[in-house]
């Protein structure tokens, strides 16, 4: 019998709570909500906004954040980078399945009607495609960005390798998305406004979540021992 050591235990669960938070982020990123109303109307490139305006996708992307920074101190850049091309593969075996259950004929007693799940469920494939390619420019620019941020700081200052990371890769993510999923159905200065009101959220969460990454941090040096954790770190670092 194989038996798992802790570390390995450790990617596992990270790697299924940050899959498991990407599927439903990119399953929801079709709906847009307001967030707040705003004092004063905004106009962007000929645009006016009175409130801003946020697709439901950025309600799960927190989860991915702390993971991949949590992720990325033990495991490197070839293990984050792993669980990113899986999580790839997962958000389209998920939209293929989605397919498949739209193709599928609703029964008349079905508590949820063919119209409703539709509308709900039929993404668009380039939607589908713009997810797909700013889900992986977003997180290869991130891993990129905590190595270079880890060397600069020489392993220190935890804080910023979280929040700088993530302020670097999440506008080109959220842009991309946006632009490539919705040009031509919404106006240019509707996508930047969008695009903006997203960045300054995910800025916002990423600078409050940071004590979550600590807390992980920490949780996972207990779990696995500080001379192991160490270990890990000093791999993840050389790597």
């Amino acid at each position: 019998m194989t038996v798992l050591t802790r570390a390995q235990k450790v990617y596992v669960v990270c790697a299924a709570v940050f899959l498991t938070a990407l599927v439903i982020a990119e399953a929801t990123a079709g709906k847009f909500f307001t967030a707040f109303d705003l004092p004063f109307a905004l106009t962007i490139l000929g645009v006016e906004f009175d409130s801003v305006v946020m697709t439901a996708g950025v309600l799960a992307f927190p989860v991915t954040f702390i993971v991949t920074d949590v992720m990325n101190e033990y495991f490197g850049k070839a293990g984050i980078r792993f669980v990113t091309y899986v999580g790839l593969a997962m958000v389209v075996f998920a939209f293929g399945l989605l397919q498949l259950a739209l193709a599928t004929p609703t029964a008349p007693n079905s508590p949820v009607p063919d119209a409703a799940f539709a509308a709900v469920f039929g993404t668009t494939t380039r939607v589908i495609i713009a997810s797909l390619i700013a889900y992986l420019i977003g997180q290869l620019v991130d891993i990129a960005l905590v190595h270079r941020l880890r060397r600069w700081t020489e392993g220190r200052h935890l804080w910023l390798r979280a929040t700088g990371s993530t302020l670097g890769s999440q506008f080109i993510d959220t842009f991309v998305v946006l632009a490539v999923a919705f040009a031509g159905q919404l106006a240019l200065g509707e996508i930047v406004a969008i695009t903006l009101f997203n960045y300054g959220y995910k800025v916002l969460i990423a600078v409050a979540i940071t004590p979550l990454v600590y807390l992980g941090h920490a949780l996972i040096d207990r779990y696995l021992g500080h001379e192991r954790a160490q270990a890990l770190e000093a791999q993840a670092e050389a790597a």
